[in-house]
């Protein structure tokens, strides 16, 4: 499969939700592209290099972004909403004249679900009041004429332990390598006991 990548300063995961401010004409292209033909763009974390200017090197494996809503209210800065899909891993890339990255990709295969252990129920938990606090303060902007995106996709998947630790490690405040790490790895058990043990340390659980 070949997709057009767009190189971030960030991690996306699967189900994650994903807000991007565009203005640079490489990328206004291929989100015309994809909106036009109905596909998803790729989504990797820089390794070397920045989001603007030159093609940035990318860590090798990313995740797909499926354009889920847009808006221009100002010309030339195209908002648009995105949420994660399948994880890829980059076997081949080349760089256009304009910058633009297109790569050949191998998709892989889903984590397994096997529902949330006892063991990380506080997680959920955790994760719930976060969502919980969220939702209170989109409100309190709503009555004051503020947006407030909310940065999760329903449904609230808390009895999936995918979800659950996909969710987490959007919030939690560890390095991006660290994130990207936790992304790579095709056991959600073996993320949400990384998971745990981290809050734990950190006296948050």
């Amino acid at each position: 499969m070949r997709i057009a990548l767009f190189p971030l300063n960030t991690v996306l995961f699967p189900g994650g939700v994903l807000p991007l401010r565009i203005f640079e004409a490489r990328y206004m292209d291929m989100v015309r592209d994809c909106m036009k033909s109905e596909s998803p763009f790729g989504v990797c974390l820089i390794s070397q290099g920045a989001e603007v200017g030159r093609a940035a090197a990318t860590e090798s494996v990313g995740c797909v972004a499926h354009i889920g809503a847009w808006d221009m209210q100002q010309l030339g800065l195209l908002n648009i909403r995105c949420v994660g899909g399948e994880r890829f891993r980059v076997t081949e890339r080349t760089v256009e004249a304009n910058g633009l990255i297109r790569a050949e990709v191998t998709m892989l295969e889903a984590d397994v679900d096997h529902g949330l252990a006892e063991e990380h129920r506080p997680c959920a938990a955790l994760l719930q009041r976060v969502i919980a606090d969220v939702k209170a303060e989109a409100r309190r902007a709503a009555d004051s004429d503020e947006t407030v995106k909310l940065p999760f996709e329903p449904p609230y998947r808390l009895d999936s332990s995918v979800w659950v630790g996909n969710r987490l490690c959007e919030v939690l405040p560890v390095p991006l390598k660290a994130k990207q790490k936790l992304m790579e790895l095709d056991d959600a058990h073996t993320r949400l006991q990384i998971i745990t043990q981290y809050l734990k340390q950190h006296a948050v659980l």
